[in-house]
């Protein structure tokens, strides 16, 4: 008994002292976190590629097979072209419109929201598609460091950062425009032994697939236009999402056989997407945006009865797994 006592005396003043010195692991703030289990509203914000939504279906997927009901609402309001740094290439979208600037519209996405928990997923555009540059590096650090501020202003739980998608050049493959996304990711990075922040990294994974797949076959792309990634590519963020909340999933799965491990998961992710198809929208539509060329969503009442509908649907494929 005196042993253990010493010992544990011991661990804590270690424990201490790790904290004192910075270094915070990645392990102990996730666990130190508010548990999803808590969870109400999982907002998920970002530019296209969150958009898109399938690596969001498939986290919704996993989630609400992972953890008992009641199951928070998984609400997607990733916007197209859109910057946490402000900046916008002078003629974007051949001059229609400039990017737009998460900024102009977070106040009203989280005073309607109401969410607790936020996946952030930014840097894609915020280099503007062009070589490093110390100004527009130092804006994206400030727009993250200033959304980070303001979700914990307006009391968000959980705050979970992830890292930007690898870029593809059509030319230079990962050697171009995608050194600048290696550095955007590596500072994220960086913030969770520095200030104990919650980052996932899905830049670095994707990074490593793609050059890994281009050994055996030099024509394989993630990303058809080197931006926005296809199914594969979203499997891949989605997977470090899964695995960062389940340390023992097995990240080796394709994503045929994820969907295929269990009875009705595959119906199950269908459902899923088709319920983010509608709701993200709506969503976007009820927060509001000046992004011109966005489809219309239905009037929030009227989602939200599809998304009870479509809720019971869920339940009835859950129950035979």
């Amino acid at each position: 008994m005196k042993l253990n006592r010493l010992f544990a005396r011991k661990l804590i003043i270690f424990s201490c002292l790790w904290i004192a010195t910075g270094q915070i692991s990645i392990a102990q703030t996730a666990s130190d976190s508010y548990p999803l289990t808590k969870a109400k509203r999982i907002l998920f914000l970002g530019n296209s590629i969150t958009y898109a939504g399938d690596y969001v279906s498939l986290f919704e997927r996993f989630y609400i097979s992972h953890y008992p009901k009641p199951w928070a609402e998984v609400i997607n309001v990733g916007l197209p072209s859109e910057t946490v740094s402000g900046l916008s290439e002078p003629n974007h979208a051949d001059g229609a419109f400039p990017r737009p600037w998460l900024f102009t519209r977070l106040a009203n996405v989280l005073k309607k929201t109401k969410a607790d928990v936020v996946f952030a997923c930014y840097g894609m555009n915020d280099g503007i598609y062009l070589p490093f540059d110390q100004a527009r590096f130092e804006a994206f650090q400030k727009g993250i460091e200033r959304l980070r501020k303001m979700l914990e202003e307006a009391g968000i739980k959980r705050i979970i950062f992830l890292t930007p998608p690898v870029h593809d050049d059509p030319k230079k493959g990962v050697d171009g425009y995608n050194l600048v996304l290696d550095r955007y990711a590596q500072w994220l990075l960086d913030q969770r032994g520095k200030r104990g922040w919650e980052v996932i990294d899905i830049h670095f994974p994707m990074r490593s697939f793609l050059l890994e797949k281009r050994k055996s076959d030099p024509s394989f792309r993630l990303a058809a236009d080197g931006v926005h990634p296809g199914e594969e590519g979203h499997w891949l963020m989605a997977r470090e999402l899964m695995s960062y909340l389940d340390p023992n999933f097995d990240k080796s799965m394709t994503l045929d056989t994820y969907l295929n491990s269990m009875p009705s998961g595959a119906k199950l992710y269908e459902l899923v997407r088709k319920r983010q198809a509608i709701m993200k929208d709506a969503w976007l539509t009820y927060t509001g945006h000046n992004r011109p060329g966005m489809a219309v969503g239905l009037p929030m009442e009227q989602a939200s009865k599809k998304y009870e509908q479509m809720e019971r649907q869920i339940e009835q494929a859950i129950s035979s797994f």
